[in-house]
């Protein structure tokens, strides 16, 4: 508990400086802001006026498709606020910056990570928060004490899952440099937990289950609150697939800090 304790004073005091810095800048704050919220509301408005013409997709309605948008927004969001720094460790690899993290006394993904703080993501997080409340509404989902405690438990297990995809994509970095096309392939196929895995055929559900555990950010976790009486054993794999693949990723990128030596000039 002490150690946590020290983490948290260390993490809050390193993001409170980079926040200061940000927002020096503040019409980059409010543009980029307002770009991931115009993003991210196109996908809504694609499902809007697709429903224009059907009135479903696979037993999916329009408010459904939205509940199951949003949750994987929420499930995405604490990977693009707090774990955005991923996106850039070949350039330190590159440049052999990324050495300065082993002269501290402390963990190295918790320093590396903590250098950067995606403020943009609130932008997300707050249109997320909104479209799952509207979906809520009109799908009459009784957020009970238990769905509250389960909608937290499985927000938390779908967001470890995306952190894991992202952080083994990321330490992949330590063998193959130039390794932004593996990044750029798994937030590509994140973009997909939007949508039910009913619709892909075997071959895709069988990857997005269980070698890329894409359809357990969102569609699985959903099935719980729009499918209330169904049991589902997937749907509460998700906090272990969580668990375990964060173990595997953790592990993945504990060995290539462990070898990398630097640029060697």
């Amino acid at each position: 508990m002490k150690r946590f304790r020290f983490y948290a004073r260390l993490y809050i005091l390193m993001i409170s400086q980079y926040i200061k810095a940000r927002m020096q800048f503040r019409s980059d704050f409010y543009i980029s802001t307002f770009a991931m919220i115009l993003l991210n509301i196109t996908g809504i408005f694609s499902y809007w006026i697709l429903f224009h013409s059907i009135s479903s997709i696979d037993g999916w309605n329009f408010n459904q498709l939205v509940f199951l948008y949003s949750f994987a927004l929420l499930a995405t969001t604490p990977q693009q606020i707090f774990f955005d720094n991923l996106w850039v460790i070949r350039i330190s690899l590159r440049n052999g910056n990324f050495i300065k993290y082993y002269f501290k006394p402390i963990n190295t993904l918790f320093y590396y990570i903590s250098e950067v703080f995606d403020i943009k993501g609130l932008g997300q997080l707050g249109l997320a928060l909104v479209m799952l409340i509207y979906s809520s509404v009109k799908l009459g989902i009784n957020w009970n004490l238990l769905n509250i405690i389960m909608l937290i438990v499985f927000i938390l297990s779908s967001a470890l899952i995306m952190i894991s995809l992202m952080l083994l994509a990321a330490s992949i970095s330590f063998w193959v440099i130039e390794s932004v096309s593996v990044i750029m392939l798994i937030h590509k196929l994140s973009e997909y937990s939007r949508y039910p895995i009913t619709i892909f055929n075997g071959v895709f559900r069988f990857i997005f289950t269980g070698i890329i555990p894409i359809a357990f950010i969102a569609y699985y976790p959903s099935r719980y609150f729009l499918s209330q009486g169904t049991f589902d054993v997937k749907v509460f794999a998700t906090p272990f697939v969580g668990i375990i693949l964060f173990m595997i990723a953790y592990r993945v990128w504990t060995i290539g800090v462990n070898r990398y030596s630097g640029t060697g000039s």
